[in-house]
């Protein structure tokens, strides 16, 4: 049986830091290497990662560099599926590294099952080796930081699910259901794969699949990040029609209880152990979970790191849905005054 070929797209913008590490992992693959191409589509970095790509297609026929003048990752994707030639279409981040089998067991398992998608499980990894670092990864790895995703979390045996990290698709799905939508400048990858499983596709989880990530090891960069996640997992409904899980909108939820609970401290109003209950249930889970992270960095100064990164992850997710939320419902107030 002849082994199929593999396109391989990465989207980037100025990732002179990680993208050496990403391709070094693809072109340590086991899977034949005239059998996949990687293709880099660069948002015009303003550092040396062009430069860095350059220098590696011209040792390796397979790596290709073409530009996103547009700058946002849903256009880096459609580029890349355009340009592309392989059976399959696999997207990459360059803030990651593949295992050595990661292409192969994803040709392996989307071959002998029917899905239409596949992806494995990341391990979050700190960028630097800082307690701040450290914290931040082990806490994007915790159900309490990160809720049913599962793809962070981990599964034991392969499981259907919503989407997977960066996905390996079969390449008629495009032919099938359309292009990533260039309009969400985030979260366009959670809206096509609703798209695929409204449209009678099926995305599977493998545990056996491994990709490292590394997390953001700054603050800002972190509660940034976390904001516009926020922000688009809601405003995507302007464009889309893209239903709302429960693990996303919890966060906004939060937000405004938090809210709701500083407004009746600046009222001369009792609050009763039912404003407070939910509030020292989260307090108790924040505590206990911050103890588990202890535990995975074995760090004791983690525990009080991680006590602060958890509310902040929930609060700036949460604030970036409101901000969304908000900015839809003046629209549509907008609208219906026209």
């Amino acid at each position: 049986m002849s082994v199929p070929f593999v396109s391989v797209v990465i989207p980037e913008r100025n990732e002179e830091e990680k993208i050496s590490f990403c391709l070094e992992s693809l072109l340590g693959s086991d899977y034949p290497h005239d059998r996949f191409e990687v293709i880099v589509v660069d948002g015009m970095s303003e550092d040396r990662t062009v430069e860095i790509v350059k220098s590696f297609s011209q040792q390796h026929q397979n790596i290709k560099l073409l530009y996103n003048e547009k700058r946002i990752t849903p256009v880096a994707r459609n580029i890349g599926v355009k340009a592309s030639v392989g059976e399959y279409v696999m997207f990459f981040d360059a803030h990651s590294i593949a295992s050595f089998d990661y292409i192969s067991k994803c040709v392996k398992h989307i071959q002998e099952t029917d899905a239409d998608n596949v992806g494995g499980v990341v391990k979050t990894l700190p960028v630097s080796g800082s307690i701040l670092g450290r914290t931040i990864a082990a806490v994007l790895a915790s159900r309490f930081g990160v809720g049913g995703s599962k793809f962070r979390t981990g599964v034991t045996s392969p499981e259907e699910v919503d989407t997977v990290p960066f996905g390996f698709y079969k390449r008629v799905v495009f032919d099938r259901i359309g292009l990533f939508n260039e309009s969400l400048v985030r979260n366009q990858d959670i809206e096509f794969n609703l798209r695929l499983k409204r449209n009678g596709g099926k995305i599977i989880l493998f545990p056996d699949i491994n990709l490292v990530y590394f997390s953001r090891s700054s603050l800002r960069s972190f509660l940034k990040n976390n904001y516009e996640n926020g922000f688009w997992v809601i405003f995507a409904s302007r464009y889309s029609k893209q239903p709302f899980s429960l693990r996303h909108i919890i966060p906004l939820m939060f937000v405004l209880y938090l809210g709701l609970v500083i407004l009746l401290l600046l009222l001369p109003i009792a609050l009763t152990l039912v404003w407070v209950l939910p509030l020292l249930f989260y307090t108790v889970l924040d505590v206990l979970f911050s103890v588990e992270i202890v535990r995975k960095t074995a760090c004791c100064k983690a525990f009080f790191v991680s006590a602060m990164i958890f509310p902040l992850l929930h609060i700036s997710y949460g604030t970036g849905s409101l901000i969304a939320s908000v900015k839809l419902l003046w629209a549509k107030v907008i609208r219906h005054g026209r």
